[in-house]
């Protein structure tokens, strides 16, 4: 039996499902009932489900009782500026907990799904990879610095004895909870959201994601990280594609480096009196425009065999589950 956190994030439920149709039992970690799609009822009465919080460590230790493997994916995910304890507590402190029961049941080995925020962000045109160190002034978000330091709590587990692999995805796409999280971006782009920046980004497939987790959990590699990327596109690209499948209209007014900065301001404003998280803020207003670009070439060589969804049969596929699912 395998033990995964997070099991009802975007993830974690595509997580489940192919380790479900791979006839793996499965143990997961949710802090309320599944509520999404993905799963379907049948396979929703498969899974163990332990309802329970990363901090509670005794409880964390008795869902790992009799477990093999671990997939950690659970995390918060803010770019907000209140949100920045909660983004430690449970993103590092709660991956220290993780990594502390792993040790104390032996687990055989855990898959930890960092990020590419925990990479730090360098100048303009530089290449991003698995060798990228992290610094304060590469950091561009609370969110990277809260994951990286999760990435610190895998690595001491690892000194400890405790065989893990580490991957960075980059923003990830898929179907799911179009409320919150990446999924988030085909809802906008459903909606016709006019605006669009040339800042360049790393996008992958959820599915991809979940196949190369499971190929390096099944492999001998151990003590590494991978990037997972499948290419490097443009927002305006992304929506504009995201726009075509739905068969909405592509975003067609510039967000300018000047505009961004004065709506980030405003939005940080009327956070202020409405007590709701800001829409865009000072970290997202500033990645959107930034050109970063990802090495993919470390899990090719790692995984024979593997390769990468191309980002058009993605959105095309997630889109068409969208649509289905909301009857669209």
């Amino acid at each position: 039996m395998v033990f995964v956190t997070g099991g009802t994030g975007l993830v974690g439920s595509h997580l489940i499902k192919a380790l479900l149709d791979a006839g793996t039992p499965v143990r997961a970690l949710c802090r309320r009932p599944y509520e999404g799609f993905i799963l379907t009822p049948a396979e929703q009465e498969r899974v163990e489900w332990v309802q329970g919080d990363l901090m509670d460590v005794l409880s964390l230790e008795d869902a790992m009782e009799g477990i093999r493997e671990v997939y950690h994916c659970a995390a918060i995910v803010s770019f907000n500026p209140r949100q920045a304890e909660t983004l430690l507590r449970i993103n590092t402190e709660g991956t220290a907990n993780v990594v502390n029961a792993a040790l104390e049941k032996s687990v055989r080995k855990m898959v930890y799904v960092s990020s590419v925020s925990a990479l730090g962000r360098l100048k303009q045109d530089s290449l991003i990879d698995e060798a990228t160190q992290w610094t304060e002034e590469t950091n561009n978000s609370r969110y990277g610095k809260s994951k990286y330091y999760g990435e610190m709590e895998v690595w001491r587990g690892i000194a400890e004895g405790l065989p893990a692999v580490i991957v960075n995805p980059t923003i990830i796409l898929g179907a799911g909870d179009w409320e919150k999280g990446s999924a988030e971006l085909f809802k906008s782009a459903y909606n016709e959201f006019p605006w669009y920046t040339e800042g360049v980004s790393g996008f992958v497939d959820v599915r991809d994601v979940v196949q190369a987790m499971i190929r390096l959990m099944d492999s001998t590699l151990h003590s590494e990280r991978y990037v997972l990327s499948a290419d490097n596109w443009t927002y305006r690209q992304l929506f504009s594609t995201m726009a075509d499948a739905f068969g909405r209209r592509s975003p067609h007014k510039a967000v300018t480096p000047l505009l961004g900065e004065v709506v980030w301001r405003m939005e940080k404003v009327k956070s202020m009196f409405t007590g709701k998280d800001p829409l865009v803020t000072r970290e997202t207003a500033r990645t959107a425009q930034a050109v970063t670009r990802f090495d993919n070439r470390k899990v090719l060589e790692a995984l024979p065999g593997f390769a990468f969804t191309p980002l058009e049969e993605t959105i095309r596929f997630h889109a068409s589950a969208l649509k289905k699912h909301f009857a669209l």
